[in-house]
């Protein structure tokens, strides 16, 4: 058995035109799998899936935003036209668009995150479960983040979606095993991408960051690439239902 081999396995990756989104894309084609690249943007997917047939892998671009339903539907629909089947599922999209203490919030980016960060995710594992189960198997992951294990001054509405995630992943987990299929949850400390780019060029933020982590760094998109090829393939095929920190253990470096 070749533990991390994902030939003849189909993935969709939603948020996979940059970031952590693509690098999982991308280690998912290197391992075998069909790629399928979607976010919002034509363009930027287009470039992506280019890039990674280029390379030798099978990708397809379908853009989607993942906080409309129909657009959602079409995004695997499309998906099975190309491919035939929904193997892995990597929920990666999401926003954050309010920054401040939770009184602050208002209802519509309140509305808004928790749509496209949890709504939207459960939304696309009805569309796809069902088909897992007839084939008795198949593979979930949500990408989460630390924040939603910790209290944050600033970051509390996006906190609250991010441990929804990790629920919506136990409970998932639990009533789909029987089916053979595997539900978790990869949980990033702050990683350099576009979407935390405010965090880590603050130098203040970036200098305390790094200081926390016992590796002395923060992440990169591939670090994060790695765990999810784990979980998809065979190496992760006795895992369900777990969260699976990615952070360079920073929520273990406590202070005394």
């Amino acid at each position: 058995m070749d533990l991390f081999d994902l030939s003849d396995k189909t993935a969709v990756i939603t948020g996979s035109s940059r970031g952590i989104g693509r690098a999982i894309a991308e280690q998912m084609a290197l391992a075998g799998a069909n790629v399928v690249i979607s976010s919002r943007k034509a363009g930027p997917c287009e470039e992506v899936a280019a890039g990674i047939v280029k390379a030798g892998g099978s990708a397809v671009s379908i853009p989607c935003n993942v906080g409309d339903k129909v657009q959602l539907q079409a995004l695997i629909e499309d998906t099975r036209k190309h491919f035939g089947k929904v193997d892995i599922l990597v929920c990666n999209a999401a926003v954050n668009p309010y920054y401040g203490p939770l009184l602050g919030v208002s209802d519509e980016a309140y509305d808004k995150t928790m749509s496209s960060n949890v709504r939207s995710n459960l939304w696309l594992m009805q569309l796809v479960l069902p088909e897992m189960a007839e084939r008795k198997d198949g593979v979930v992951m949500i990408i989460s983040s630390i924040a939603g294990l910790r209290g944050s001054p600033m970051l509390g509405v996006y906190a609250i979606s991010k441990a929804a995630d990790l629920q919506l992943c136990r409970n998932l987990a639990v009533e789909w095993g029987q089916h053979n299929i595997r539900v978790n949850c990869i949980v990033p400390g702050l990683v350099k991408t576009d979407f935390a780019r405010a965090l880590w060029e603050d130098p203040v933020v970036l200098e305390q960051a790094v200081a926390q982590a016992p590796l002395k760094r923060i992440g990169e998109p591939v670090d994060i690439a790695g765990a999810a090829v784990f979980l998809a393939s065979n190496a992760g095929r006795f895992v369900t239902g777990q969260a699976i920190v990615v952070d360079g253990g920073v929520t273990i470096a406590g202070r005394l």
